[in-house]
């Protein structure tokens, strides 16, 4: 199983991010599919989700209507869609699925500062 996120970087207060996560080793087109993400000094937190049908799950509520999960199950890759961030939106962010156990990728650094 491997998963690999891209599309971090540094991004001005009211930008917009779109992350991606890559795919391999598994059946993704049955996984359900998840964004966490975890801040210096903070636990790892659910932001988004999204069954192998493309149906949401709720999001982290200070995310809600800032934030858009999706995923291509003909690339195997799911992308987060962020708009409206904030500073507190800082933190590396994981990509992960949810499999016999929960499968994470190395992560990918967003960095909102003007």
């Amino acid at each position: 199983v491997q998963l690999v996120e891209s599309g971090g970087g540094l991004v001005q207060p009211g930008g917009s991010l779109t992350l991606s996560c890559q795919t391999s080793g598994f059946t993704f087109g049955a996984t359900y599919m998840m964004w966490w993400r975890q801040a210096p000094g903070r636990e790892r937190e659910f932001v988004a989700g999204i069954t192998y049908r493309g149906e949401t799950t709720p999001y982290l509520d200070s995310v809600e209507g800032r934030f858009t999960v999706s995923r291509d199950n003909t690339k195997k890759m799911i992308y987060l869609q962020m708009n409206a961030l904030d500073p507190e939106d800082t933190a590396v962010y994981y990509c992960g699925a949810q499999l016999g156990r929960t499968y994470w990728g190395q992560g990918t650094q967003v960095t909102v500062s003007s």
